[in-house]
């Protein structure tokens, strides 16, 4: 398989996070398409194009760099000369690279402690069998993915508690940079104590996790006791974690919104929309004015007859003059770019890009060839409903932060519209049991909803990939890949 450049993962119980990282090249286009199954009875009148654009799609943009020598590791920050913004610009880049590096590397590792948790419970019903054979391969591939899985989350720890070390030897002594230094170091103690907690929650049982498990365990009770000493939340934020939450939420906003671009939405078509208009009332006002002189000349002075034709007439105007004018509108404006972006540095408001951006329903016999290939890798459903998102940007890596040359973008898509289409009805299985017993489950049904991402760097070959979304009426259940070819890849 290629390298990832497009990340899939579910946020929340129903939005989808996609996350891309765009190079020096001088352009990028994107291209996100979702295959509904038409049994949601989902089209155009249900939800129209824009509702679903400006609901459920979400876009944002920060600086980013994949080099460990940051702005804070470099020492930038030691110095004396450096204002209160360009030290809290400083410190938020040095916080989110973390952040986000953290939310990758352990989200990785829940997903092989989940898998490393079910093949253990299935190798475990397999060892009830006399078949001895069978338990020692198991227990030997066991040991292996323990070790593995160990020495993974080891390297994690370690990484993690070094960035922190180095944050915190950087502690500035003035009291309008301290606290900005405070909010930044609140939160990457709780987000890195929850984080790591939730992998301990995960982690498979059995002995061969005792001692990581311990590790993990030290490390959070050492932030917490950390917070605790510095006095950053109060026993009352401590004591609820309603209050706790919400607070690291706005801590969290706090750090992004330095690296964060700035965002212009500008809606296209609206001059040629009144052209269009106007046009069409001009057109039709003439087919209007010569039937009134025909009227006239045919039927002579003004009677009754005259003026039921003239009513005739303008009825007619008024029923064509929409239809012509939204016909002219569809076709002037089919395969144009609806919306365009700007983005702008938060610091400077320097102008750093341009992105045009589509939104539309398609039919799957006008779809582009890779696109039907990669659809059907599997399974053809030509029933199903396609919603199409472009984007297609245009960046400017010498107006960027110095040291850095790259942007991430994230493109939220929020389900829930979806979602309120699907029924609520749930149903039972019955599964026979080895003894004979007869057990009955209940079962929520569930939606398939294929992905298919396609992103081009400037003149590059294409990444393509495919995801399964299966989803029900209350949550996102799975996000899988099961195709990519890039680059580097031809399957």
């Amino acid at each position: 398989m290629a390298t990832h450049e497009v990340s899939v993962e579910r946020r929340d119980s129903l939005n989808l996070r996609i996350s891309r990282v765009l190079r020096e090249e001088s352009s990028h286009r994107l291209d996100v398409y979702l295959f509904v199954p038409a049994e949601l009875g989902l089209n155009a009148h249900v939800l129209s194009e824009e509702a679903f654009y400006h609901g459920a799609i979400h876009v944002k943009r920060t600086y980013y760099s994949d080099r460990h020598r940051l702005p804070l590791v470099m020492s930038r920050l030691a110095g004396k000369r450096l204002d209160a913004d360009q030290y809290r610009l400083g410190l938020s880049l040095y916080g989110y690279q973390y952040v986000v590096a953290l939310e990758r590397s352990t989200q990785t590792l829940l997903d092989q402690a989940r898998r490393t948790r079910k093949a253990e419970k299935r190798t475990g019903d397999k060892a009830e069998t006399p078949e001895e054979s069978a338990r020692s391969n198991a227990a030997e591939e066991e040991a292996a993915q323990a070790g593995r899985l160990s020495e993974q989350l080891e390297e994690t720890l370690e990484l993690a508690s070094g960035i922190l070390r180095r944050l915190r030897r950087q502690e500035p002594s003035d009291e309008s940079l301290h606290r900005y230094y405070a909010n930044i170091d609140n939160y990457l103690s709780w987000f890195t104590e929850q984080r790591l907690l939730e992998l301990i929650a995960h982690l498979p049982r059995g002995n061969d996790y005792r001692e990581i498990r311990q590790r993990l365990l030290g490390v959070c009770r050492e932030e917490d006791a950390h917070r605790q000493a510095r006095e950053y939340n109060s026993e009352r934020v401590t004591r609820d974690p309603t209050r706790m939450s919400n607070k690291m939420r706005l801590l969290r906003r706090l750090i992004e919104y330095p690296v964060t671009l700035k965002q212009r939405s500008q809606e296209l078509g609206g001059g040629e929309e009144k052209a269009v208009k106007g046009l069409a009332t001009a057109v039709v006002m003439v087919f209007v004015s010569l039937g009134l002189l025909e009227a006239r000349a045919a039927l002579g002075d003004i009677t009754a007859l005259f003026v039921m034709v003239l009513a005739v007439i303008y009825a007619l105007r008024e029923v064509f003059k929409d239809d012509l004018r939204m016909t002219l509108w569809r076709l002037l404006r089919r395969g144009r770019p609806k919306w365009r972006r700007q983005y702008l540095d938060a610091h400077s408001n320097a102008v750093l890009g341009r992105q045009l951006e589509w939104f539309d329903y398609q039919r799957y016999a006008r779809l582009d060839e890779e696109i039907r290939r990669v659809r059907k890798r599997n399974m053809a459903q030509r029933e199903e409903v396609v919603m199409h998102y472009r984007s297609s940007s245009r960046m400017s890596p010498t107006r960027f932060l110095s040291g850095y040359d790259r942007t991430r973008e994230t493109l939220t898509l929020d389900l829930s519209p979806l979602a309120r289409l699907m029924s609520k009805g749930s149903h039972h299985v019955y599964r026979l049991e080895e003894k004979g017993q007869v057990v009955r489950e209940p079962v929520e049904k569930r939606h398939l909803i294929n992905l298919v991402i396609r992103e081009v760097e400037g003149n590059g070959t294409p990444l393509l990939q495919r995801w399964k979304i299966v989803m029900s009426r209350s949550k996102i259940v799975d996000v899988e890949l099961v195709h990519e070819e890039g680059p580097e890849d031809s399957t």
